[in-house]
């Protein structure tokens, strides 16, 4: 029985830019750290083989001292450790993947081919491929197949199946089925897969370790398996140290504040969130800056938006003959021709604005 670790896209010194400077800059440090405490994990439950599949650096060119802490991280390592470089940190002469010096341990693919690397001791073959530029339009499985000598095949690629585009190593399903691999483990995409089977190959996308906005959104982690008689299992382990979360609020009837105090769970003081705030407000709205401030402490980052409706009682005031309800008729024309949830957005931000300059309010 032989236990391994799939990871990929690191995306290590990502900007972070949507944070304050201080918050990125502390993010950027933790992204760092996760390398360390991927290592302890390793170390603690007895893996014997880790496969990182790509786009462990955000670009090309990161911090000389990103790259030389994430070889220390491999280094102590108690396991035999692949890297194929992918799109965002492809292989190249000036890459931390040629600069850096790498220990022992750790076996980086660099050629825009497939290779082999043997591991008797652990009676397997790992093999893999570099991106060697930041696209990949052919598919660097095409033509490959592992040979028949009764050894475990593991693979080890950055890339994608059925795109759109074929950039970043389109790879097909029945070269997967072709290749021989008993596993094929992959990056690139960031939400993790349910592993797939394709002929006799198992492969898995783990998603990124750690979310980086709120288009990677929840439990973030790596796949943790076993080998064991020619059979592969799976595990997903949460592993990000924050994670990006978005909630949707009804404030209907309610301040808004209580709304939200009712509805957001405790355990978020680690976490990134977006909180919508649907329903309906008077005519000042949700004032969601007020929320950010008093719920700041909830929250290691918070941003709430104003999705809500005008109520019906502020539109009950079309009728009066008066400058307000002249305003208001005009609004209401404007709203009942909007097209979609955006154009009415609008009209809501017109309405609201609009009467708070009538009733000479800040708003």
């Amino acid at each position: 029985m032989l236990k391994f670790i799939h990871a990929a896209d690191f995306h290590l010194d990502s900007a972070f830019a949507a944070l304050p400077p201080g918050q990125a800059t502390e993010r950027r440090r933790e992204s760092r750290e996760l390398v360390f405490r991927l290592a302890d994990y390793v170390n603690r439950h007895g893996v014997r083989l880790v496969l990182l599949a790509g786009d462990l650096f955000d670009s090309a060119a990161p911090y000389r001292e990103t790259g030389e802490a994430l070889a220390e991280a491999l280094g102590r390592m108690e396991a035999q450790v692949f890297a194929a470089p992918g799109n965002h940190d492809w292989y190249g002469p000036g890459s931390p993947w040629a600069t850096v010096s790498w220990p022992e341990n750790v076996h980086i693919f660099r050629e825009n081919r497939m290779t082999s690397v043997d591991l008797p001791e652990l009676g397997i073959a790992v093999h893999g491929a570099a991106f060697t530029g930041p696209e990949q339009g052919e598919s660097l499985l095409a033509g490959f197949a592992a040979p028949e000598d009764g050894r475990m095949h593991i693979g080890l690629l950055h890339g994608e199946t059925a795109p759109a585009e074929a950039r970043y190593n389109p790879l097909r399903r029945e070269e997967i089925a072709a290749s021989g691999l008993r596993y094929l483990a992959l990056g690139h995409i960031h939400k993790r897969s349910e592993p797939q089977r394709y002929g006799n190959t198992l492969c898995a996308w783990p998603g990124c370790v750690e979310g980086r906005g709120f288009d990677e959104l929840g439990e973030k982690g790596f796949y943790e398996g076993v080998l064991d008689g020619g059979e592969v299992s799976l595990t997903f382990v949460p592993f990000a140290g924050r994670r990006y979360r978005i909630f949707d609020v009804d404030v209907t009837g309610k301040s808004p504040r209580a709304a939200l105090e009712d509805a957001l769970p405790r355990d978020t003081e680690r976490d990134l969130c977006r909180v919508r705030l649907t329903g309906e407000t008077g005519e000042g709205g949700a004032d969601p800056r007020a929320l950010e401030t008093a719920l700041s402490g909830r929250f290691y980052a918070l941003e709430v938006r104003d999705h809500t409706r005008v109520a019906q009682d502020v539109w009950a005031r079309a009728g009066e003959d008066s400058l307000r309800g002249l305003f208001l008729r005009e609004l209401r024309a404007k709203w009942d021709a909007a097209g979609d949830e955006a154009q009415r957005d609008i009209v809501t931000q017109a309405v609201r604005f609009g009467l708070a300059a009538l009733d000479h309010r800040d708003f």
